[in-house]
């Protein structure tokens, strides 16, 4: 009996309702039934309990004979140890004169002391099932909520079975205490609105407000293969089969109790067709038995020629009963020695295909001999569907993931615009379902405000050659150390011919850079030095030590001398990857204020793009506050860009400077979403003109010198009307009092760009800290310099 279960059924067991057909029977005028009627009826007659009822359970075995007389017709003798059957009471696990082979269900589970518990089965559950019962059999209100209701049961091999229960409810009677309440319709709409809500059930059926009177005949069918399959499938259709770690293991219980076999193990192979191997999945708890450890393998390789032939051409099924056997008389090659190597003695291979065109390979193993064998692996046909639809789930969502990947990395698609782009997907979408010309339209935001901001690497066009120049000098200077060697050993006139060349190479490097240099030199070593030198290796001992030397400095990836290009390659990567890292973050906290298209880009530096505008977001109001608070925030965030530089500065390889510049812009405009580029760019002749002044500010000179506007240890805000300078005189005023400027400001203008005139500059001195800590100590750009030299 369920111990502390609170029900508004009082059970009592009686026998009163079937002995009551014995009744009739026994004055029935065949004599047959009616003899049986009369034994039955003698039987019981000492025993009035039984037709009045009891509920002390222990009276089930005091009585356990004569009930046994009472049921005979119920349960055959010939049938019990075919059927699964038990008489019981109803919602609970109480069961008495049960078939033989239900005893030995129970046995093989763990014996006598053993109780079956019925599957996901709450209290909650069970009071609403009573009262169920109670609005039918008593007040008169058909209801058909019954759940199906089956036991998991281990059997003597440790496989999980899984049986249904069917209820006989013939011999029951529901009957109401004084605690039974009058309902009216309006009492059982409102508790059929309420499932959820346990006390309102207990209100309108109290807690032992009715009898249940009599008993039930339960009947159970084993279902195992069906819920297996049932697993299995729900399995394959659940979502994050990679990510979620129980995936495997009740798929692997599904498989054990889908074939009787205890230790079954499932595994799964991924088949590349372009490159016919077998590549592991990725996810938590898949393995696969074929690769072991191994991430591919060549289908050749890992399988022998039936496997291959089975698998791959026919795609039937390659089953291996006996492997012991198999690694005998192959000769010990695969697959049979690495499941050998595994301890596993039988195995399934099974392929996932779709139209003839394989997927992969469900592999199924046991460590018993003959436990998976080419019987039961025909039992495969009735799941294999379900794989196969999982698997195409599968690849859809890998193809959907690597498609996001792709978006996200390289055409992105702002999140702050995605309701747009998805609008317009869903209209393009439907007009082809309704056979509808369809084409996707440009994407348009109107009324937007842009803001720009650079943080660009100061004259890294200047650093970049002189990298070049000087491996290029050094990469020469060797190459002529060779052929001087070679010119000792043979007086050979193309050799001093060659040095000449080279040498005069050295001269033209050593005054300009031309912008053919680098190609015309690259091309000379390829075409003339190296053949040479590769003739040379095989005749001197010296010379081929000299040039062994020699080729040790070359980097193999650009065949030249690469150590000062290196250098400057790697300080402009991590400048660009600190500055971005800085901008990302900060984007994050940015969009939480309000939503605004954000892109940035790297070049020797960072550049960044904003605009915000009510035409951006779908379902917030936009109000100029936000334009003040995004430039604002812009503002700050170079600044914070600007200390990170200067901080990373000393610990790269090249010591380069940057420079920053915004540009203000009042008037709004229109962005259009360019489909052939994938990106967004101004819309129209009149905007055109933000993106000319975009691209020339930063070559700009002040008005009457030949000073470029940006400068290293300055913030340029680069506009054109009075209230733009004003507003950002103000933000550097505000910020100079968070110590992000040292409050040094010149205004300066602009020498005219070609198309552009009557632009004007802030120029504002930023403030250094030593580290990103609160207290740090500040510098001016100059005395951070100076700081440096005194380190360095």
């Amino acid at each position: 009996m369920i111990e502390n279960r609170i029900s508004p059924l009082i059970q009592v067991i009686s026998f009163d309702k079937l002995l009551k057909q014995y009744d009739a029977m026994a004055d029935s005028s065949d004599t047959f039934q009616a003899a049986k009627a009369k034994f039955v009826l003698e039987a019981q007659a000492p025993y009035p309990i039984l037709r009045e009822g009891f509920k002390d359970y222990s009276l089930l075995k005091k009585y356990e004979n004569v009930i046994k007389i009472i049921l005979s017709d119920s349960f055959s003798e010939v049938l019990t140890t075919n059927e699964i059957k038990t008489a019981s009471i109803p919602f609970d696990n109480v069961v008495f004169n049960s078939s033989k082979r239900f005893k030995k269900i129970l046995k093989d589970a763990g014996g006598e002391e053993f109780i079956p518990v019925m599957r996901n089965f709450s209290d909650h559950q069970l009071y609403v099932m009573s009262c169920t019962v109670i609005l039918s059999s008593y007040y008169g209100f058909q209801l058909d909520v019954r759940p199906p209701f089956f036991y998991d049961i281990i059997d003597e091999h440790g496989v999980m079975r899984h049986y249904r229960i069917l209820y006989n409810a013939d011999f029951i009677e529901i009957l109401p205490t004084e605690n039974a309440k009058d309902l009216s319709q309006d009492d059982i709409d409102e508790l059929l609105e309420n499932f959820d809500d346990l006390e309102l059930w207990k209100e309108k059926i109290p807690v032992d407000s009715f009898i249940c009177k009599g008993f039930v005949i339960s009947s159970m069918f084993d279902v195992t293969s069906e819920n297996a399959i049932s697993e299995i499938k729900s399995s394959l259709i659940g979502n994050d089969k990679r990510g979620n770690d129980s995936f495997m293991t009740n798929l692997q219980e599904a498989f054990r109790s889908f074939f009787s076999v205890s230790d079954v193990k499932a595994g799964f192979v991924t088949y590349n067709s372009k490159k016919n191997q077998f590549e592991k999945v990725v996810g938590l708890g898949i393995e696969s038995f074929i690769l072991q450890h191994n991430q591919i393998k060549s289908c050749t390789e890992a399988l022998c020629q039936n496997s291959y032939s089975k698998l791959l051409k026919d795609n039937t099924s390659f089953t291996i009963s006996d492997v012991d056997k198999y690694v005998t008389l192959s000769d010990n090659s695969l697959p049979y020695k690495g499941l050998k190597e595994q301890n596993i003695k039988s195995a399934i291979f099974a392929p996932i295909a779709d139209k003839g065109k394989l997927l992969g390979v469900l592999e199924l193993v046991s460590y018993k001999k003959n436990a998976l064998n080419s019987v039961n692996a025909n039992k495969l046909v009735d799941i294999m569907p379900f794989i196969v639809s999982g698997v195409l789930r599968s690849m859809n969502e890998e193809e959907n993931r690597i498609d996001a990947v792709i978006q996200n990395e390289c055409t992105s698609v702002h999140s702050s615009v995605y309701w747009k782009f998805k609008e317009e997907a869903k209209r393009f979408i439907t007009d082809g379902v309704e056979n509808r010309a369809s084409s996707f339209k440009e994407i348009v935001f109107k009324d937007v405000y842009p803001l720009y901001g650079q943080v660009d690497i100061k004259d890294s066009s200047i650093a970049r050659n002189k990298a070049i120049q000087r491996d290029l000098m050094i990469h020469l200077s060797a190459i002529n150390k060779v052929l001087s060697l070679a010119w000792e050993k043979n007086k050979l006139p193309v050799f001093e011919e060659l040095m000449f060349r080279v040498n005069n190479h050295i001269d033209e490097v050593k005054e300009v850079l031309n912008t053919n240099s680098e190609q015309a030199i690259f091309n000379f070593v390829q075409d003339e030095i190296t053949p040479v030198f590769e003739y040379l290796k095989k005749g001197d001992i010296d010379l081929e030590k000299a040039i062994i030397s020699y080729e040790s400095d070359i980097d193999m990836g650009t065949l030249s001398y690469y150590d000062h290009r290196r250098n400057y390659d790697e300080s402009v990567m991590q400048i660009n990857k600190k500055l971005s890292s800085v901008i990302d973050k900060k984007q994050l906290e940015a969009q939480e204020m309000f939503p605004h298209f954000f892109e940035r880009y790297k070049t020797d530096g960072v550049e960044h793009n904003i605009y915000v505008g009510a035409s951006i977001v779908d379902d917030k109001e936009f109000n100029p506050l936000y334009l003040s608070n995004l430039r604002l925030w812009q503002l700050q965030v170079m600044c914070e860009m600007e200390n990170e530089h200067y901080l990373l500065k000393p610990l790269i390889p090249v010591p380069l400077d940057v420079a920053s510049l915004m540009l203000v812009y009042s008037s709004s405009l229109a962005i259009r979403f360019r489909m052939d580029e994938k990106r967004f760019d101004v819309d129209g002749t009149y905007n055109a003109r933000y993106e000319i002044i975009k691209k020339r500010i930063d070559k700009a000179y002040i008005k009457g010198t030949t000073k470029r506007i940006t400068e290293p240890g300055k913030m340029v805000i680069v506009y054109s009307q009075k209230n733009d300078e004003l507003e950002y005189l103000r933000y550097i005023k505000f910020l100079k009092s968070k110590e992000f400027f040292t409050g040094k400001i010149e205004i300066v203008e602009l020498e005219g760009l070609q198309g552009v005139s009557g632009l004007k500059a802030i120029r504002a001195d930023i403030r250094y800290k030593s580290e990103n800590s609160p207290g740090a100590k500040t510098f001016t750009y100059e005395e951070l310099i100076e700081e440096f030299n005194i380190k360095a």
